[in-house]
């Protein structure tokens, strides 16, 4: 049964162990996420922040600990179950079909009914357009014919139609112009205006920076450190140290 009461944090993990085979990645990550919430993942390659999003979603090996969403607890469901509690994850690789047009690519997942705690649908074709001009513009393209910012816009949109208000997004702006890492920034801003919560994990410190609540740094599969935007600047010689940033 669902939770809705608005204190319940939209993701809340504790004592997450993960695994791939026998390796032995996540030791114990602790983390909190309130809803309408910007959280960003921080830390070096290897750090376990993308084996935590997986995680979240089931596609590790073996998982134990506790992952609750919205206050259910997910850590003993398959990954298809887990998406019915109104979470969205956009990978790394993007997996667009690129054989599909934008359009098609828009209108193939399903509507996750009451994943958004049965109030809110999920976003129109017209409100996607709206966000992502860009795509209005291609809507006739084939996959393979958008740029990279292109689909990395269309992979979020997907998430937007399903109805998910809890999005995982990963290194969202790896490899993209500045210009399109901005439409990027727009985006999450007004993701979280219209009450979204939203998890990044984000190399490009600069891109995240300014759109988070809060942060918290991985090293060798554990939180290390955790702190609130306001925070930030007397942090940072601490980031310095664990980044390179």
């Amino acid at each position: 049964m669902s939770t809705n009461a608005s204190n319940v944090p939209a993701l809340e993990i504790k004592d997450l162990h993960a695994w791939y085979g026998e390796s032995h990645i996540l030791h114990g990550v602790d983390l909190t996420v309130n809803r309408g919430e910007v959280v960003t993942l921080l830390g070096r390659n290897g750090a376990g922040r993308t084996t935590t999003m997986r995680a979240i979603m089931g596609l590790t090996g073996a998982r134990k600990g506790s992952i609750k969403i919205n206050g259910n607890e997910t850590i003993g469901l398959p990954t298809h179950k887990i998406a019915h509690y109104g979470i969205g994850y956009c990978p790394e690789e993007r997996a667009i079909f690129s054989s599909l047009s934008c359009e098609e690519n828009l209108l193939l997942p399903p509507v996750l009914k009451g994943a958004r705690g049965g109030d809110t649908p999920g976003m129109s074709e017209a409100e996607i357009y709206e966000m992502f001009p860009n795509l209005r513009e291609r809507k006739q393209s084939q996959g393979t014919r958008l740029s990279g910012g292109e689909q990395q816009m269309l992979a979020v949109g997907r998430i937007l139609r399903t109805g998910a208000n809890l999005l995982l997004l990963d290194e969202i702006s790896e490899g993209l112009a500045p210009v399109i890492v901005q439409a990027l920034a727009r985006m999450i801003l007004m993701l979280k205006k219209k009450g979204y919560t939203v998890v990044m994990v984000e190399q490009n410190f600069r891109f995240a920076a300014p759109l988070a609540d809060r942060f918290y740094v991985m090293e060798h599969g554990t939180i290390v450190e955790r702190f609130a935007a306001s925070e930030l600047q007397a942090k940072m010689p601490v980031l310095n140290e664990l980044l390179g940033v």
